[in-house]
């Protein structure tokens, strides 16, 4: 029996999309042992994992938080005699994780991040745009190098384990017509359709009797503002700050479409199997981050010379006008949003 310890500390996101990999990894090498080291609150997205995975939490806030904290911790690790590191981060703690590791002769794979090529993509106008590799193609390639051989198996999370129906019933009742789920954030502005033109989209969708609208997004701020549009509208319901993680997937697997940005709860969506409409703005599906299984043309996206000019949405706007979210209409949205339902008139 094989030891691999696999390195993917942040972010919510880019932990979601390694599931679909490691799992099907996993489950391709019963007779192996493969431990995942991520941040404590990120454990959570591994439900239903193979029995052959188990899960280490990195306090990077805490007592990881130092590279001689982290450097600590690599130590106490190697006494678990892995016999490879598949590091899917590649920054500073997960090489000095491998670097420990490395100087005991164990061999690490790491992720390649092509930076470059991201820079080149989100350089200003003049440019060329093409699309880089995926990302979930890239961590494959780690494993792949790492000599663990694999097809793609998984489906979702609760592909062998049904959600539990009186969960799903308690927290949304009983499903009439179609249910759509609206994720309106992001970490970064870059990537956050404004509010106005979304409530617009909620009002829109919301005015149909065939469908019943469920907000998500995080405690505070996000749970204010969805919460005020719920409360004004019939047939929308706020799930902010109200469900744990485990909880809110459960029900975004009964979706029968989830609306969202170039977020996490995009990802999420893809673990469990729902189709999703997404829209983009600084950031663009050719940097590599459109989730596991999920079709392309379901992106909605301006077509503007500066675009992307940001990975992960965290830059100014070259314009100062955010153009490339305001020019999209909400009456695009929710065509696409139909669209995705199937059968609807619009």
């Amino acid at each position: 029996m094989a030891k691999t310890l696999i390195i993917r500390l942040s972010a919510i996101g880019d932990v979601a999309m390694t599931i679909p990999i490691i799992y099907s990894v996993a489950r391709a090498h019963p007779e192996d042992a493969f431990t995942v080291l991520t941040q404590p609150f990120l454990t959570t997205l591994f439900i239903h994992r193979p029995e052959n995975v188990t899960l280490v939490g990195v306090d990077t806030k805490g007592a990881e938080h130092s590279l001689w904290g982290v450097v600590r911790l690599a130590l106490r690790l190697t006494h678990e005699r892995f016999d490879r590191v598949v590091d899917l981060h590649n920054v500073i703690r997960s090489r000095a994780i491998g670097l420990v590791f490395q100087l005991r002769g164990v061999p690490v794979y790491r992720l390649d991040k092509m930076r470059r090529e991201r820079r080149a993509l989100t350089a200003r106008p003049p440019k060329m745009i093409r699309p880089l590799r995926p990302v979930t193609e890239r961590y494959a390639d780690v494993f792949r190098a790492a000599g663990l051989s694999f097809s793609r198996t998984f489906v979702s999370l609760f592909a062998a384990h049904p959600v539990d129906e009186t969960v799903i019933s308690e927290m949304a009742g009983e499903k009439t017509g179609h249910w759509v789920g609206v994720a309106p954030f992001a970490r970064h502005v870059g990537k956050i359709y404004p509010p106005a033109q979304m409530e617009r989209v909620i009002d829109l969708l919301s005015g149909r009797e065939d469908i019943t609208l469920f907000l998500f997004g995080g405690k505070g701020d996000e749970q204010a503002v969805l919460d005020r549009w719920a409360a004004a509208r019939p047939r929308v319901r706020s799930m902010a700050g109200r469900y744990t993680l485990n909880q809110e997937l459960a029900l975004i697997s009964r979706l029968d479409v989830l609306l969202c940005m170039d977020s996490a709860n995009m990802h999420f969506a893809a673990l469990v199997g729902t189709p999703v409409v997404s829209v983009w703005g600084a950031t663009h599906p050719f940097a590599g981050f459109y989730p596991y299984g999920l079709s392309p043309e379901d992106a909605i996206q301006e077509d503007l010379d500066c675009r992307p000019c940001s990975t992960f949405g965290d830059k100014p706007c070259h314009r100062g006008d955010w153009a490339c979210m305001t020019r999209i209409a909400p009456e695009r949205i929710v065509r696409r949003v139909v669209e995705r339902l199937g059968g609807l008139k619009p």
